[in-house]
């Protein structure tokens, strides 16, 4: 029985992720596969478009046979933590043999290279860095001007521009720190570029996707192409129950009223603040009334779109923890979908595993009071605050949406 291990977003989930599953089977010579997947909100600092249990259906239906939630504190970081909480959560299950990550270069020993250079960094490449952030450049574009000055190797920015190449980087960074005996594996990303802002047919990015998703009320005839019938079916079911697809303007109101009744020093807390940023974000929320127009009025060279993304997602679901605290969180494995093959992983995690599964949440709540899952509960509350929900449920859906099954008969 081996196992690949998928950390993915499936935001939605399309034909270029039905080609990383089903190379990875084959690449790695494993029969099984789990996807740990983000939950409501995403890396990029947003809600994801659809929710979690219609995404995990998408994935399931597609051939991922078991799905499991990476957890909001990690799911909403930079690149570091994000990846660092999923290895860490995947390397704990006991039974997974391969990690497979798509990226543009698919060269898997210079990623070693560039990981192992960050994880001991010496007293050299700290003090570059810092010279580099002196001058206003963001951290990932001051950390790829140190790589190049120690390295001696100009290709490091193309190899670093990618997101897909700098989770690689950080997936393999994540295994040597937990010693983990995982095998890191890539997959040559094809076609669509991770940032392609248009359909390209059969393989179109994720972004392309979102983007017409959010645009264009013909989605289905102008995305079916890029994504299968099954999921299609979901997000239309999706849409039918929720109204409309997810977005962070959705939560416009809410965000200026937090940013405009926020005590500073709290906000300084946040993991993503420093300089004084706090002070610009809320002086640019008294000068708009538009989330978005803020983020690009206090966008640089220094904090990026994405990062400021992140930063009002953290504001949005009140996440101020401390790095440490969040290293080192208990963790737990939270099923949202799984097939019959899924089944037999999680009995293997059963007898191989400390952790927790959850499949019913009001059953580990009795007897555990983890501030992180109480984290990824509030996250799916706030979540649908940015829909049109009209279903019974108004809150505290993960105490009443069932992880999906798919038998093999079904």
């Amino acid at each position: 029985m081996r196992v690949v291990g998928l950390i993915t977003e499936y935001n939605p989930f399309h034909n270029g992720h039905k080609y990383h599953l089903e190379q990875s089977k084959v690449q790695t010579n494993s029969d099984y596969s789990i996807a740990l997947m983000s939950g409501n909100f995403v890396q990029r600092g947003e809600p994801a478009i659809v929710d979690k249990w219609h995404r995990a259906k998408m994935a399931i239906d597609s051939g991922v046979d078991l799905v499991l939630e990476l957890p909001t504190i990690y799911s909403t970081m930079s690149a570091e933590f994000f990846s660092y909480g999923a290895v860490r959560l995947l390397n704990s299950l006991n039974v997974v043999d391969s990690l497979s990550f798509g990226s543009e270069s698919n060269d898997i020993e210079y990623f070693d290279k560039i990981a192992s250079t960050l994880l001991n960094e010496s007293e050299n490449f700290k003090n570059i860095l810092k010279n580099y952030l002196d001058k206003g450049l963001s951290f990932p574009q001051a950390r790829t001007n140190t790589l190049k000055e120690i390295l001696n190797d100009k290709n490091i920015i193309d190899i670093v521009k990618s997101p897909n190449n700098i989770l690689a980087i950080e997936y393999i960074k994540a295994l040597k720190k937990l010693n983990s005996t995982i095998t890191p594996h890539s997959i040559q990303r094809i076609v669509a570029d991770y940032n392609q802002a248009n359909l390209t047919g059969e393989i179109s990015s994720a972004t392309s996707i979102r983007k017409t998703l959010l645009t264009d009320n013909s989605f289905i005839k102008n995305s079916y192409e890029a994504m299968s019938t099954s999921t299609l079916k979901h997000i239309d079911q999706y849409l039918h129950k929720y109204g409309k697809f997810n977005q962070l303007a959705n939560f416009n109101d809410i965000l200026l009223y937090k940013l405009r009744t926020i005590n500073p020093q709290h906000m300084r807390n946040l993991i993503d603040i420093e300089n004084g940023l706090e002070n610009r974000i809320i002086e640019a929320s008294n000068q708009s009334n538009n989330i978005i127009s803020i983020i690009s009025s206090v966008k640089t060279k220094r904090y990026t779109y994405t990062r400021l993304q992140r930063i009002l997602t953290h504001i949005l679901l009140d996440i101020n923890y401390d790095k440490n605290y969040i290293l080192n969180f208990p963790l737990y494995a939270r099923v949202l979908g799984s097939n019959s093959k899924g089944f037999k992983i999680i009995n293997k995690i059963k007898s191989n595993s400390e952790i927790p599964i959850i499949n019913k949440v009001a059953d580990y709540k009795k007897s555990n009071n983890n501030p992180m899952f109480d984290l990824d509960i509030k996250a799916s509350n706030i979540y649908f605050l940015g829909t049109n929900n009209n279903t019974k449920i108004k809150s505290n859906f993960d105490y009443y949406i069932s992880p999906y099954i798919k038998l093999a008969n079904k």
